[in-house]
């Protein structure tokens, strides 16, 4: 329950930071051809992290908030869709340990995505009527689309991937109660067999020391006993 508050607070606020900085700063910027997708680098990071379901869930989150967000000049549910598809195939691409091995791949990753979302949404647009990339030209889109997020994904994915893991490997978690739990009982088993160690020393030592007195007194006894009698002996052969 811990781990799924964290997803959520971290997704909605990385959603929230980059839709803010997508309108209001890269809407801006005037660039030719498509438009820097920040929120699909926040789909792609999350994606890698939290695997299909959850990369499905946060695309299909930051794409309706993007729908809804003002100046959106195209059908609520669009990019929706279109977020939570990719969000749902970069989460296949998460390896079954959850690290990756070769910086290179989410590079891969977000090309491929850049890629699909553009063709996507294209796509949905021409079912609705919407013929913008045909003006603008779907091949020029590709480029650019592929081109801003390429130089913006070294800068954004590994870091958001490492706040996600470092969310998900909370110590306050099972993690941490499991740990502290081990050095516990490690630590509860030391006294009990060194006070049985101290106990079986402590008995042993006491047996020694009852043995060897009674070997003194029996042989103190057995002495003087001998002692006794030699001494009537010669007495008697004195008489």
């Amino acid at each position: 329950m811990p781990m799924r508050l964290n997803r959520i607070l971290l997704s909605t606020a990385l959603v929230v930071v980059a839709l803010v900085l997508q309108v209001s700063v890269f809407a801006r910027l005037h660039l030719p051809g498509a438009v820097p997708d920040l929120l699909l680098l926040v789909v792609v990071a999350l994606g890698l992290v939290y695997g299909h379901t959850g990369g499905a869930l946060v695309g299909f989150g930051a794409g309706l908030l993007a729908d809804l967000a003002p100046p959106a000049d195209h059908a609520t549910g669009r990019y929706a869709l279109v977020l939570c598809v990719v969000g749902y195939l970069v989460g296949l691409a998460r390896p079954e340990t959850g690290r990756l091995r070769s910086a290179t791949v989410p590079l891969l990753v977000v090309l491929g995505a850049a890629v699909v979302s553009t063709l996507l949404y294209a796509g949905v647009g021409a079912l609705v009527g919407d013929t913008a990339a045909r003006h603008v030209g779907l091949t020029g889109l590709l480029l650019t689309a592929a081109l801003y997020d390429l130089l913006l994904a070294p800068f954004t994915v590994p870091l958001i991937m490492a706040l996600a893991r470092r969310a998900e490997n909370d110590p306050l978690t099972a993690e941490g109660a499991t740990a502290v739990a081990a050095g516990e009982s490690g630590y509860g088993r030391m006294p009990g067999l060194g006070g049985r160690g101290r106990g079986k020393g402590l008995g042993g030592a006491r047996g020694g020391l009852l043995s060897r007195g009674s070997r003194m007194s029996r042989g103190s006894l057995m002495s003087r006993s001998s002692r006794g009698t030699r001494s009537k002996w010669k007495g008697g052969k004195h008489l």
